[in-house]
């Protein structure tokens, strides 16, 4: 199994940046596809963008162009670039690991778009 340890999150005023990273512990060999999702109060808990191995990626039609999600192999680590935000953006995010059809969730870390 995995253990997932996030870093970044916090305040930013509309059309800012942010990055948020993730490092995975454990049996890091075994995982697959790495990601990340969010959640805002009272809605449902949405993928924003997931990376595989090889470095194929996938995005929420409403991140395309601003946020850019990357991986390094080498360190276990994820990380969402995330620009041009606004206050949709607004949510709590989640790194993920998917090991052996199983997956595995950080804590989350708060963003808060806010002028």
């Amino acid at each position: 199994q995995v253990q997932l340890v996030e870093s970044g999150g916090g305040l930013v005023q509309p059309g800012g940046s942010l990055r948020v990273s993730c490092t995975a512990l454990g049996s890091t060999s075994d995982i697959d596809v790495m990601g990340w999702y969010r959640q805002a109060p009272g809605k449902q808990r949405e993928l924003v963008a997931d990376i595989t191995r090889g470095g194929r990626t996938n995005y929420a039609d409403s991140v395309k162009g601003r946020f850019t999600i990357s991986r390094d192999n080498l360190k276990n680590t994820v990380t969402l670039q995330m620009n041009s935000l606004n206050r949709e953006d607004t949510a709590v995010y989640f790194c993920t690991a998917r090991w052996w059809r199983r997956d595995f969730w950080g804590q989350g870390t708060q963003v808060t778009v806010s002028s």
